[in-house]
């Protein structure tokens, strides 16, 4: 619609036209005056009342509920470790244990990543750190429940052969349970060394007896060690009973085994005597599990028969080779 102006020198209305120049200058005095306006607006809102954009408000809610989210799946994690550190105690203390397997050393469950930096990709959006720190305990745990698992794998497979591990725990003594062919000359534990009087840690048992007195294994194993000298145990032979179990003869005037054989419990080992260094005719014998010397007295029966101790030495003598 045209606009109109008085002309007082012709005394009408007359069509007024404005210049575009002058037309340009009033939109940009518009758009100025918008933008100032806006700009204000939005020193107000932040500035002034401390007020966030609907959008960085709408980021902020949602940043603070995901962080929420993973302090809550921290807390999880930590109840997750707790009980991943008990299976870890209970598998290296009890349960490989009692199979006689070697527990676990802490530098494998704890085993680390290495290499390249593998979160990389989260320091361009995790300023707090949180979320890589939550990462990193995720990837720790399951490597560690991986080790447990495979821990478990290997028990369970120990496990079916219980039977066997019975036959192969030292349980009976190394010669015939009869006290008038032996006794009991030296206990396990602190004693007077009998060469030096000095108080000495006697990591066996001493079967004082005749020279040529017969001597068994105690349990199914294989000869690991046969030695003969004329210092320390003498002539001795060593049993791996598998399981952790072993089990050592000492002083031996003979022996009956070599290197690699298979015995049964009940079978000849060799003869008793007075080699190495020994005060006097007997048989040393040690139980040893898991590397630690055992109080052999632990693992026998001195008050077993006599019949069935030579039926466990019979029954060992005919599945030997000949």
């Amino acid at each position: 619609m045209p606009k109109y102006i008085f002309n007082k020198d012709t005394l009408t209305y007359e069509v007024y036209a404005s210049s575009g120049k002058l037309k340009f200058m009033k939109g940009l005095s518009v758009f100025v005056a918008s933008v100032a306006a806006a700009f204000l607006y939005l020193w107000l809102y932040t500035s002034v009342f401390g007020w966030d954009l609907p959008k960085t408000a709408f980021l902020k809610k949602t940043n603070a509920r995901l962080n929420s989210q993973l302090e809550l799946l921290n807390r999880e994690l930590d109840s997750d470790a707790k009980c991943l550190e008990s299976f870890q105690s209970r598998d290296n203390d009890i349960y490989r244990s009692v199979f006689g397997m070697n527990p676990i050393p802490d530098e494998v469950r704890n085993a680390g990543f290495g290499g390249v930096n593998r979160y990389a990709y989260l320091e361009a959006i995790d300023r707090t750190g949180l979320l890589t720190r939550t990462e990193i305990r995720l990837d720790v745990l399951t490597k560690k429940a991986c080790v447990q698992s495979d821990s478990f794998d290997e028990i369970e497979s120990v496990a079916k052969k219980a039977g066997d591990m019975a036959a192969c725990i030292p349980s009976v003594p190394p010669v015939i349970p009869d006290r008038n062919i032996y006794r009991i000359s030296s206990s396990f534990g602190y004693r007077s060394d009998p060469f030096t009087g000095k108080k000495k840690r006697h990591t066996g048992m001493d079967f004082a007896c005749d020279v040529g007195n017969s001597v068994y294994a105690t349990a199914d194993g294989v000869v690991e060690s046969v030695r003969s000298g004329s210092y320390g145990y003498g002539k001795y032979v060593i049993v791996d009973h598998g399981f952790g179990y072993k089990t050592r003869y000492a002083h031996l005037s003979k022996i009956g085994v070599e290197k690699g054989m298979t015995v049964r419990r009940g079978s000849f080992i060799g003869l008793s005597g007075n080699s190495g260094r020994s005060s006097g005719p007997h048989l040393h014998y040690e139980v040893m599990y898991m590397g630690r010397y055992m109080n052999p007295m632990n693992y026998m029966d001195l008050g077993m028969g006599v019949d069935e101790y030579a039926q466990v030495t019979e029954k060992a003598s005919s599945s030997d080779p000949a």
